[in-house]
C-alpha cells in the first residue's frame, strides 16, 4: 500500500453539520449549568464560565479537527478511510472484500445533502468502514463504482 495516496476531503458542509450536532449538546450542557449555577447560592460563575468554555470549544474546534482527521481515497480498485483525532485509524478496504455496500442519511445529512458510506467486508474485525460527510451524490457515484468493479471480478 502506497502511503502517499493523495486523500480527498469531505465535504465542506460536514463540518456545518458537525457544529450543528455540537450546538444541540451545548444546549444540553448550558441547560445542566444553571441548573447547577441556580443550586449554588448566589450566581458565582463556577459552574458557568467553564461549561462556555467548553461550548465555545466544541463550537469552534471540534468540527473543524474532526473535518481535518478525515480523508479518503477511491484509487487501485480500493477504498482507504482515514480518520481520528487521538486514536488514528488508516483502513483500507480491498473491492475484492466487499460483500455490500450502504448509503446512509439521517436527518442532519438530509438536511445538508451529506451521506454516509458504509462498506461491508467478509471477517468479523473491521467488518464495515463508515464514510461519512460526502455529498449524497459523491457517495451514490461511490457505491457504483465498487458495485462495477466487484461485476468485472466476479465474471
Amino acid at each position: 500500500m502506497n502511503h502517499a495516496d493523495q486523500l480527498i476531503a469531505l465535504d465542506p458542509a460536514y463540518k456545518s453539520m458537525v457544529r450543528l450536532q455540537m450546538s444541540i449538546v451545548a444546549v444540553a450542557l448550558l441547560v445542566a449549568a444553571t441548573i447547577a449555577e441556580v443550586a449554588i447560592s448566589g450566581w458565582t460563575g463556577a459552574v458557568w464560565i467553564p461549561a462556555l468554555l467548553v461550548i465555545a470549544y466544541a463550537l469552534i474546534r471540534v468540527p473543524l479537527r474532526r473535518y481535518n482527521a478525515r480523508g479518503y481515497s477511491l484509487e487501485q480498485e480500493r477504498l482507504r478511510v482515514v480518520r481520528g483525532v487521538i486514536f488514528r485509524a488508516d483502513t483500507v478496504v480491498p473491492f475484492g472484500r466487499v460483500q455490500h455496500i450502504d448509503v446512509g442519511q439521517g436527518p442532519l445529512e438530509r438536511a445538508y445533502g451529506l451521506a454516509t458510506l458504509t462498506v461491508h467486508t467478509a471477517g468479523t474485525h473491521n467488518a464495515s468502514v463508515s464514510l461519512p460527510g460526502l455529498r449524497h451524490e459523491e457517495a451514490t457515484a461511490m457505491r457504483e463504482r465498487i458495485r462495477a468493479a466487484i461485476r468485472r471480478d466476479t465474471r
